[in-house]
């Protein structure tokens, strides 16, 4: 333990803590803006400077340790001063567009600004130039980047993937693309953990709310809307809702008051997703010989332009499945829309994801199946549907419950669980017991799978038959993963990969809070759903059920490969 005061007061910590953490334990915060812990820890910005007694220059508090003896002032006249002074530089360099910003109002900028009082700019203002292809998900607002570096920490320490670096030297000095190629020719997987590190607007994913709008307003269009269920767990965090209060009742009278046709729910598809992939899967084990191993989850597309990018080799061994999301558009324009007696070319599908990925899995011709233009329309992320729901005014406090359209807005607890690490996982499990069986597990049977562990690894006894699984979530996990099993380290028969740490509930297109990762207590929201659940295995749905008897049949059946399945070798990608 080493003792230092901080602003006259004196505290004991363990030796080698910072001093923006000394600081904290006390109730003091040292305003920041790069700094975030475990990830950038650099300085860059220099706005947590403190004072040190005896010493002539200020220091940094995110990367310095405490010592013994220390006495610091955070807020001295010289570090006021000074924290003041660098902040307004770094407003000289970046567009003060607040208004059309859309990080305006939950912007670390903004907020150190207005609390150190810069209400003008003694500085002349050099943004940088945007130069970027707006119709790609991802969008990078040059003018609006201050340097921090947290895109390039993330997506080196997290993702493994090296998108972004610096380049330029001097005042030109800037964050841009690997390489010096377009993002379109980077190995970007679209996980978005970028747009959510980012303490600014410099980074977003593209805006798609004004086409569904337009849908909404044209009384020619049926607007038939899925949401994904990792979104119930964080749709109202942008609009004032807590957890307890953003129901998915309440979530679902939002968007009838935006105007939407029809409601559903994405659980019904990640049941669907289940009776296909888990009998691939008992399909495959019972032919091992015929097939790659181990199999690999296909319903995250961040994982697949991964696989694309970086492991080809590995094609082969993922299912053949859908993702929930293009099951679901598969089936609104073919089965959904016929039961319903709707004319599918005038279904407008649309979906609420909190992943940035979707919007480019959506346009990828090779799953566009259903004959009736793109299978699914726009995508959405939750953070684009908070913004909707602001947009026309809707009072959250106010919203009563409602619920999903008839059939297709039903789904089971396993389904539920899909939103987080570990769940496509256990809700395959349940339905695979069962069709190896032909009886239900206990529900809970396979929960030893739920973790905040990044990966990891179990076996399962099915009727004599072992199983050897693993889970990962984050893509410098899933290298690691790869790894070890292509040397033989690791023997699995199933993984399931997902692109956040933490799984959906984690994803890029979630809402934004500073400093903070909310996927493995979003998590755990669903794990609760689960258990409160009446249905909690897939292969029980009703609505499942009902599409199979009426139109397709069977799991891997004829049709089940024309709309649900495809071949990630076909896609292209960019």
């Amino acid at each position: 333990m080493v003792k230092l005061t901080i602003n006259d007061q004196t505290v004991s910590v363990p030796e080698g803590t910072t001093i923006m953490d000394a600081a904290r334990k006390i109730g003091i915060d040292i305003p920041h803006l790069c700094y975030w812990k475990g990830i950038n820890d650099i300085g860059a910005c220099r706005v947590c400077l403190v004072e040190l007694e005896g010493m002539d220059k200020l220091i940094t508090a995110c990367n310095t340790p405490a010592e013994e003896g220390m006495v610091l002032y955070t807020n001295s006249p010289r570090v006021r001063a000074a924290r003041k002074t660098n902040v307004q530089l770094i407003l000289s360099d970046h567009d003060e567009k607040c208004a059309t910003c859309v990080r305006s109002g939950n912007c670390t900028l903004q907020s150190l600004a207005n609390d150190l009082g810069v209400l003008e700019l003694p500085y002349e203002m050099i943004a940088e130039r945007n130069r970027w292809d707006k119709t790609f998900p991802l969008i990078r607002e040059a003018s609006k980047c201050v340097k921090c570096m947290r895109c390039i920490q993330i997506c080196d320490k997290v993702q493994g993937l090296n998108v972004w670096n610096v380049t330029g030297s001097g005042y030109r000095t800037t964050v841009d693309v690997s390489g010096n190629v377009s993002i379109r020719e980077q190995d970007c997987s679209l996980c978005g953990q970028c747009i959510t590190h980012c303490p600014v607007g410099a980074l977003r994913e593209r805006n798609d709310v004004d086409k569904v709008f337009d849908a909404i307003a044209d009384p020619d269009i049926v607007t038939m809307i899925q949401v994904a269920p990792a979104v119930r767990t964080a749709w109202g965090e942008s609009i004032g809702l807590s957890h307890e209060e953003s129901t998915t009742g309440k979530m679902v009278s939002a968007l009838r008051q935006v105007g939407f046709d029809y409601i559903f729910d994405t659980v019904y598809s990640a049941d669907l997703t289940i009776m296909e992939e888990g009998s691939e899967f008992v399909e495959r084990f019972g032919n091992r010989d015929a097939h790659k191993w181990p199999m690999f989850t296909s319903c995250c597309p961040a994982w697949l332009r991964f696989v694309r990018a970086r492991h080809p080799e590995l094609i082969p061994n993922l299912s053949t499945a859908k993702s929930p999301q293009q099951m679901f558009g598969a089936m609104s324009k073919t089965y959904i829309a016929h039961k319903l007696g709707i004319d599918p070319d005038k279904v407008f599908s649309v979906s609420i994801m909190p992943c940035v990925s979707k919007k480019f899995e959506c346009d990828v011709e090779q799953v566009n199946d259903a004959g009736h233009g793109k299978d699914v329309d726009v995508v959405l992320t939750t953070r684009e549907l908070s913004r909707m729901i602001r947009s026309d005014r809707i009072k959250a406090e106010a919203l009563e419950e409602a619920e999903f359209d008839d059939i297709f807005g039903e789904g089971s607890g396993a389904g539920v669980i899909f939103g987080t690490s570990g769940g496509v996982m256990e809700a395959a499990l349940r339905s695979a017991y069962f069709l190896i069986t032909g009886k239900n597990p206990e529900p809970d049977t396979f929960k030893s799978v739920r973790s905040d562990k990044r990966w990891r690894a179990y076996t399962f006894e099915i009727e004599g038959a072992t199983i050897n699984i693993a889970i990962v979530s984050g893509l410098k996990n899933t290298e690691e993963l790869i790894n070890a099993v292509e040397k033989g380290e690791a023997n699995y028969d199933f993984v399931e990969v997902m692109a956040c740490p933490g799984g959906c509930s984690g994803g890029g297109g979630q809402p934004i809070h500073e400093r903070e990762e909310l996927g493995d207590r979003r998590g755990k929201i669903l794990y609760g759903i689960d258990r409160a659940s009446d249905i909690r295995f897939s292969h029980e749905n009703p609505a499942v059920l009902l599409s199979y008897a009426e139109f397709l049949k069977e799991p891997l059946s004829e049709r089940s490969h024309q709309l649900l399945h495809t071949e990630l070798s076909q896609w292209d990608i960019k």
